[in-house]
């Protein structure tokens, strides 16, 4: 299967001005500002096929947004490659943005005061959907997503959960061929998390929808995710299967109890979550060369 994403040594730089304290500084800085460059994402290179769903994950500052703002063509890279589906982002952006559905957790894309479904009508003439086309997402999705109860409600009077799932419909009612979810779980509930979580595996498996997903929920991860890459202060440090890194950085116990018929082993596989944890907090180390590795 061909790649639909292809990224390759894409650097990203901020200037980020330096200030001192005290008045004769403030006065300074008017006159001669002095400026210090930092690496939001340094060097990375990966390639995704059609219809992988990927995890993109990394603590906090480590380039994950920057990346993804850049793959949606709202940066451009200060050096390196992107092509997506044939696209250059930032260059082809009218065109490009068709193609593709971003959903960001911390930033809703639907008008406060409407309704739910004037919000979705909306989308209809931005992206000018057949009405066929929209009618049949519109009731597909509303009913996967339980939306029935709320669709007619101001977006302002819906819960966070609601409001999320809103957000994913209005992102994928175009029928995108790729979508970039950013930590669309944050702050919801359990059984909100688990009806996105089970939407989103549904639309890559009837649709072959290409899904690249950030969060700091590793229960999205293993729940929704075949691959990860893990990035940090702007590089990539891994780029593999769930299964791989649990191999390599983690080691299962195994707990056996006797019966009266016979002996029974119990295999407790490791937990994702304390894994990528280590990995953060530099309990566990990965190999440079690893991490340049591009998955293709």
């Amino acid at each position: 299967m061909k790649n639909i994403i292809e990224v390759d040594g894409v650097k990203k730089y901020y200037k980020i001005a330096k200030r001192e304290k005290g008045f004769f500084q403030t006065v300074k800085h008017l006159f001669h500002r002095e400026y210090e460059v930092r690496k939001a994402v340094d060097d990375i290179s990966f390639s995704i096929k059609k219809g992988e769903i990927v995890g993109f994950i990394g603590p906090n500052g480590a380039g994950k947004s920057t990346t993804i703002k850049m793959l949606s063509g709202i940066l451009y890279p200060d050096a390196g490659t992107v092509k997506v589906n044939g696209f250059i982002p930032w260059k082809q952006r009218k065109q490009y943005v068709k193609n593709i559905g971003v959903v960001f957790g911390q930033k809703s894309q639907l008008n406060w005061d409407l309704p739910l479904i004037e919000s979705f009508e909306l989308m209809r003439y931005i992206y000018r959907i057949p009405k066929k086309k929209y009618e049949e997402n519109l009731e597909k999705f509303t009913k996967l997503l339980d939306m029935e109860s709320f669709i007619n409600q101001p977006v302002r009077q819906l819960s966070l959960g609601q409001r999320m799932r809103g957000d994913i419909v209005a992102s994928l009612l175009h029928s995108p061929e790729i979508v970039f979810f950013d930590e669309p779980t944050i702050g919801l509930d359990v059984v909100a998390k688990e009806k996105i979580r089970e939407f989103i595996k549904y639309m890559n498996k009837t649709e072959q929808t290409t899904i690249i997903f950030t969060t700091h929920d590793m229960q999205d991860v293993e729940k929704v995710c075949e691959r990860l890459i893990i990035i940090d202060l702007g590089k990539k440090i891994f780029d593999g299967s769930i299964d791989e890194i649990k191999q390599k950085y983690a080691n299962s116990k195994s707990i056996e109890i006797q019966l009266e018929d016979g002996e029974k082993q119990i295999k407790m596989e490791p937990e994702i979550e304390s894994i990528i944890r280590d990995i953060y907090e530099g309990k566990v180390s990965l190999s440079t060369d690893e991490g340049k590795e591009n998955h293709s």
